[in-house]
């Protein structure tokens, strides 16, 4: 047996243990780093630590003040809250007192935040403030399971029999442990590999959510097989930002503790620039559109610069994507990451005029990002590869318990998602799409033994409802969505997504854009410019003072818009092109439900939202 396998085969039972095993063996290491306001109430925030005793302390406090409240092995504790150091203390604190955590988006409205509470028959609810705790009062009725909130921000918070602050459950749970020292210790003893330790309601793009059982043996493996792939180690320090309601950035967790290094917790996303600088992460996971909209911003502020500077930084992109092919093919051959001497010195001129500052803005110490959630467009993943930032992709649902591939550290390649987490197994069915089969799948959809049976075999082979190819030497690439592919009335298959990546990595103002031309017979698309970056273009083209409606309503945008449509159409197949296409009036959200809080689009609410401009575009029109 290898030493990867050995460490797989090995894992503890739970998290718990994982934890606990943490603690024991670097007590006064440091943990966390998380911004709490400045002392006087002005200026940047600043950070505290937490060793990895100091977090043990609260999370056993948390632990048995849940226990005190009467939660039970396996009982579900929702948590909706955004990401902060507290939900990481809570959901281990759940963990260890045998529970289950359920989590929740805190932008999840109230109807849809009962039906998660009430489906999961959660017993106590963790909530942020007082917004997420209006939302459990209004609909208490209807959750007769829910014995308890519990809040994590107390201002404008009335406390009740019901309702307590994390402070008071923590200051329970300590005199409670003064009393029985070992409680704590016996139940996590007490947890086995097969007992549920999270419950993740599929936000989907379609539907009512599945809750998504994981029990501890998936996350146990997910940080064995983290852990193994090397990416990271014991020195590095991680910026989580990532919502960890959502199952990437929870497996980010699991996999902190089986390799001990730094994490710095700040879910607010519009701290990321302000933060990094600070932080100085070694690395850091994000979904696509965190690295399109630093494109879009560096693209648009070197055009607002003036003809010359955006030469340059045209130039540079250029230098960099050619650079980081080379380097990489080159790699793949010799196992030498290397450039011809022209272009790697093109490419030194380029670092100095624009990839430097890029970096600095990253925080100066960054070695690689993961990308996940979604596809990104291989043009961006080369153009951040040339900056001296890799982006590794990787992929993984809900359901495999978010990481199943991830490319391996200086092997990556750009347009993969890398190869298989050590002991997961993958196949390619005869219509394209993957299965999966390995300790990271779940045990199935929480009280639909139906629907799990629709996507889990009998042998453990999970369908994952993404189509791919994979290489002769194992990496992966995922084209499309089974369910997304397009088939237009001239009998023509196109994966919408890979058109709209490629559109992103073309247009620096882009922000969403959906490709329509099922059974029709041309291709059409809806797209929503980014507002920061469209109102900077607008300032420098006679606009200012409009707005964003304004702005995309006129000539001038759609002229320039369908400049890059038409850019876009040059490098695509006949039957791919975008004939047609409507900017929308205002941006995508997760509030409209026109994309998941993962940032994923749910094409069939667009489509339903814009039918009249999809109905527009084709009305009247023959086949071009």
């Amino acid at each position: 047996m290898s030493d990867t396998q050995t460490l797989i085969e090995n894992r503890p039972p739970s998290v718990a243990t994982l934890f606990l095993e943490r603690v024991a063996s670097t007590p006064d290491a440091e943990a966390y780093r998380y911004p709490v306001p400045a002392a006087s109430g002005q200026g940047p925030d600043e950070w505290k630590s937490l060793s990895w005793a100091q977090a043990a302390e609260r999370v056993h406090a948390i632990a048995a003040g849940l226990i005190e409240l009467g939660v039970q092995p396996e009982q579900r504790v929702a948590l909706a809250s955004s990401t902060r150091i507290d939900w990481i203390l809570a959901d281990l604190g759940i963990m260890c007192a045998g529970a289950a955590t359920t989590t929740i988006y805190p932008q999840t409205n109230a109807d849809e935040s009962a039906f998660i509470l009430s489906d999961s028959e959660s017993r106590v609810l963790i909530a942020e403030d007082a917004a997420q705790l209006a939302k459990a009062v209004e609909k208490r009725g209807e959750l007769p399971a829910l014995t308890n909130v519990v809040v994590i921000d107390p201002a404008g918070v009335e406390t009740s029999d019901f309702v307590l602050t994390l402070a008071e459950l923590e200051a329970r749970g300590a005199a409670r442990l003064e009393k029985d020292p070992d409680l704590i210790k016996e139940r996590v003893g007490a947890i086995t590999k097969d007992q549920l330790a999270t419950l993740i309601y599929t936000s989907g793009t379609t539907g009512r959510p599945k809750g998504v059982r994981l029990p501890h043996d998936n996350w146990a493996y997910m940080a064995k097989a983290i852990a193994a792939t090397g990416l990271v180690g014991p020195d590095d320090v991680q910026y989580l930002w990532l919502p960890l309601a959502h199952v990437f950035g929870k497996v980010l967790t699991s996999g902190q503790i089986e390799v001990g290094h730094v994490t710095a917790v700040d879910g607010r996303v519009d701290k990321i620039i302000e933060n990094l600088p600070v932080v100085q992460p070694t690395y850091m996971a994000a979904v696509p559109r965190i690295f399109e909209k630093v494109y879009n911003g560096v693209a648009a502020k070197a055009r607002a610069g003036g003809g010359a500077k955006y030469k340059i930084f045209q130039w540079a992109a250029e230098v960099g994507r050619e650079y980081a092919k080379a380097t990489q093919d080159n790699f793949r051959r010799t196992g030498v990451a290397s450039a011809p001497f022209g272009l790697s010195a093109k490419h030194k001129v380029a670092d100095t005029l624009v990839f430097a500052k890029i970096r600095e803005a990253f925080g100066g110490n960054l070695r690689a990002c993961v990308s996940g959630s979604a596809a990104l467009a291989p043009e961006i993943g080369y153009f951040f590869a040339g900056a001296g930032i890799h982006i590794l992709e990787g992929y993984g649902l809900t359901e495999s318990s978010a990481a199943s591939f991830v490319n391996p550290g200086e092997a990556y390649r750009t347009g993969t998602v890398g190869k298989p987490l050590p002991g997961t197994e993958v196949r390619i069915a005869d219509d394209g799409e993957i299965l999966l089969r390995g300790p990271g799948i779940m045990e199935g959809y929480h009280g639909l033994p139906e629907k799990t049976a629709e996507v889990l075999e009998a042998d453990g082979w999970f369908h994952t409802g993404d189509i791919g190819e994979l290489s002769p030497d194992g990496y992966l690439r995922i084209t499309d969505r089974k369910k997304d592919l397009i088939k237009t009335s001239g009998g023509k298959y196109i994966a919408p997504a890979e058109v709209e990546g490629q559109f992103k990595a073309v247009c620096p103002y882009v922000s969403n854009i959906l490709v329509h031309g099922a059974d029709r017979n041309f291709c059409t698309a809806l797209i929503a410019l980014d507002e920061v970056s469209i109102l900077e273009w607008a300032k420098e083209n006679g606009l200012e003072g409009k707005s964003y409606a304004e702005v995309v309503a006129a000539p001038a945008t759609v002229a320039m818009v369908e400049g890059y449509v038409k850019q876009l159409n040059e490098g695509l197949q006949r039957w791919q092109t975008i004939k047609k296409f409507r900017l929308l009036p205002r941006d995508l959200d997760v509030e409209h439900g026109e994309i998941t809080p993962s940032l994923k689009l749910k094409r069939p609410v667009v489509e339903r939202e814009y039918k009249h401009l999809i109905e527009e575009m084709y009305a009247g029109s023959r086949e071009a």
